[in-house]
């Protein structure tokens, strides 16, 4: 005998599906379809088997004797707030990939493969896509797979029209040529590797800064560019320089300038004896930093503890390399300053002394 209580009829209520509870199936088959032709640009010969799967299987290349695999994970933070109000998706999946691949490299890691998830409360095709599209561009240009991901439809988790995103890579290096900084010693020298802007760190500080001044931000700002563009320009990707340039000399260190800025990140590659001296009039800071400056009255050492100020990577390189390690870079498209050197410590000193103006 059917139990009334169970049967629809009985109870006057409609039968349900995933898609009455928010989910759309099939707006995620379409998404998977369309990102497929990119994420097949990304692949390696040590693929085995990506998208689609329940897991991705990669290999690792016959040419590491003693393989070290080397693993990064991070989001893209409140700027995809920005991204929601501009509706500018094409850059984020950039700044995901980056963050996690330039983190790695530091370690003299070579970026095997990428995954990402991608979270939000009602999926929107279009803009998932570009999301997407930017992800596999970041790993295109790092020559790191994009396996596999998460797409997650979560009705009343977020708000309509916003989204989450984080990202996950793995890389391996040769055990005996693991870069930990412990190498590093006074006399050695700092280069500065350029950034396309405040990259994907200090995001809250300029929304901040934005609902605080109201400035036009599709009005003409640097060049060419609006100050829409100057702020969502997404993270440079440093490793193909990085690892053509550890090819040709010994890299002793590097410091992938994320949140803490120049002054935190640099002293995580940095024996305990030793302190990295900074001439911030070294190199030319971009325009941005300096809007953020006045528009924030945002103090200078503030400023270099919590935004790159114009410098996306610190190299650490013996002073009889410096010259060639600046021209190798400079010939694979990258901007370079010398900006400081490696001293002897005193006491407890904070080991970043960023001379200002």
């Amino acid at each position: 005998m059917n139990n009334p209580t169970n049967n629809p009829a009985a109870t006057g209520s409609a039968s349900l599906s995933y898609r009455d509870a928010g989910v759309d199936i099939d707006a995620g088959d379409r998404l998977v379809e369309n990102i497929k032709p990119f994420a097949k640009r990304t692949m390696r010969p040590e693929v085995l088997s990506g998208i689609g799967g329940f897991g991705g299987l990669v290999e690792i290349s016959k040419k590491y004797k003693e393989p070290v695999l080397v693993s990064g994970t991070d989001g893209v933070g409140t700027k995809l707030k920005l991204a929601f109000e501009l509706n500018r998706h094409d850059t984020v999946g950039i700044d995901l990939v980056a963050m996690s691949v330039n983190d790695i490299l530091v370690q003299g890691a070579e970026p095997l493969f990428f995954l990402d998830y991608f979270a939000c409360g009602k999926l929107d095709v279009d803009a998932a896509t570009e999301v997407i599209k930017g992800i596999a561009y970041g790993c295109e240009q790092s020559g790191c797979a994009l396996i596999g991901g998460e797409t997650a439809e979560m009705p009343g988790m977020y708000p309509v029209g916003e989204y989450d995103l984080a990202g996950f890579a793995v890389g391996v290096v040769e055990k005996s040529r693991i870069i930990t900084g412990g190498d590093i010693k006074a006399g050695d020298v700092l280069l500065g590797l350029a950034s396309n802007g405040a990259h994907s760190n200090g995001y809250s500080l300029v929304r901040k800064i934005i609902a605080r001044s109201h400035p036009d931000l599709d009005a003409p700002f640097d060049g060419t560019r609006t100050l829409a563009d100057c702020i969502m320009a997404p993270t440079r990707l440093y490793v193909k320089p990085m690892l053509s340039l550890m090819q040709k000399l010994t890299v002793k260190g590097m410091a992938h300038i994320t949140g803490g800025g120049i002054t935190e990140n640099v002293p995580r590659v940095l024996p305990e004896n030793v302190v990295a001296d900074i001439d911030s009039k070294a190199w030319q800071m971009p325009k941005l930093f300096h809007w953020l400056r006045e528009q924030g009255n945002v103090e200078a050492q503030e400023m270099f503890r919590t935004f790159n100020c114009g410098i996306g990577m610190v190299v650490v390189v013996s002073a009889q390399d410096a010259d060639a390690a600046i021209q190798h870079l400079q010939a694979s498209g990258e901007s370079v300053s010398r900006i400081g050197a490696i001293r002897a410590r005193n006491g407890n000193e904070h080991q970043t002394q960023v001379s200002v103006e």
